[in-house]
């Protein structure tokens, strides 16, 4: 079996479930490939690997049955970039904080293994979103599973953001900024923002203004088989746009679109991952302190 390998720092109490990882997977003769960075970081931790292959994400294409992904939410992002259309299966280990989609326990790793070689999990498939502008504005990885966003910049006054639904004028959000969320995200800004939580594979997008202008202005749900685009009017002549964990800044003249992309993400789910669970664990649904 071939697993890639990419994930962030840890801590020193984790160090030995990670190291215990690579002995296992070691035993079992799996062919390790690591990203070049995970593999600095592990090889300036102390921690050993015995892998001989490296691969330079997102760039370079590798060859694996499986991914696993270390850290938090936002590596598991990176990790979906990575991967992009070949949609190899990706495992999230969460070594960070919250971890809606990382929910793999250090603890839990060796479970994992053991049931990855014994093909006891199913496939979790997610939507994706895709954006497309004049010029390539996120070099070559067009794609998120969270969400994109339009924000103003940070020494900005409000921005005013033209959305149109498959063509015809829907709103001129006068706000700070527009979240267009998947279902995955509904759970990250979005939510923080106002915006509903949407069960994993409903077929929809949400669209939810940052801070608006306008109090009546409330976010919205749509299908993903519409499309969106926009055009944004800022003082300061720029604004920003974010796609799950990359940014960057682009002029006013920019026109963007925002579709479904063609592919998805494919999430390992384990027999005991239930996504109702990881709601009322991670937002405390049903916790009161007086009880």
């Amino acid at each position: 079996m071939k697993i890639a390998i990419h994930g962030r720092n840890f801590t020193v109490q984790t160090k030995p479930f990670i190291q215990a990882m690579f002995d296992d997977l070691n035993e079992r003769g799996t062919e390790i490939q690591l990203s070049n960075t995970y593999r600095e970081f592990l090889n300036f931790a102390g921690v050993s690997h015995n892998s001989q292959t490296t691969y330079h994400a997102p760039e370079e294409v590798f060859d694996a049955d499986f991914v696993l992904s270390l850290g938090g939410d936002g590596t598991l992002l990176e990790t979906v970039a990575h991967v992009g259309a070949r949609q190899t299966p990706i495992v999230g280990i969460n070594t960070g904080r919250l971890g809606f989609l990382a929910t793999v326990s250090p603890n839990n790793i060796r479970g994992m293994i053991h049931a990855l070689f014994n093909q006891h999990f199913t496939i979790d498939e997610r939507s994706l979103v895709h954006v497309q502008a004049d010029h390539d504005i996120f070099n070559g990885i067009p794609f998120g599973l969270n969400d994109f966003t339009i924000t103003r910049t940070e020494m900005s006054s409000m921005i005013t953001v033209h959305t149109y639904l498959d063509g015809e004028f829907l709103n001129s959000y006068w706000a700070d900024g527009l979240i267009i969320s998947t279902p995955t995200g509904s759970t990250g800004y979005s939510l923080s923002c106002g915006g509903p939580v949407l069960l994993p594979h409903n077929n929809n997008f949400i669209i939810t203004p940052i801070s608006p202008h306008n109090l009546n202005v409330r976010p919205m749900i749509i299908m993903d088989t519409c499309q969106l685009s926009f055009e944004v009017a800022s003082r300061s002549g720029n604004f920003l746009v974010a796609l799950d964990s990359r940014s960057r800044t682009v002029d006013t003249s920019t026109r963007i679109t925002l579709r479904k992309e063609k592919f998805k993400a494919r999430l390992i789910k384990l027999s005991d991952d239930n996504f109702l669970n990881t709601l009322r664990s991670k937002l405390n649904w049903g916790f009161d302190v007086r009880n």
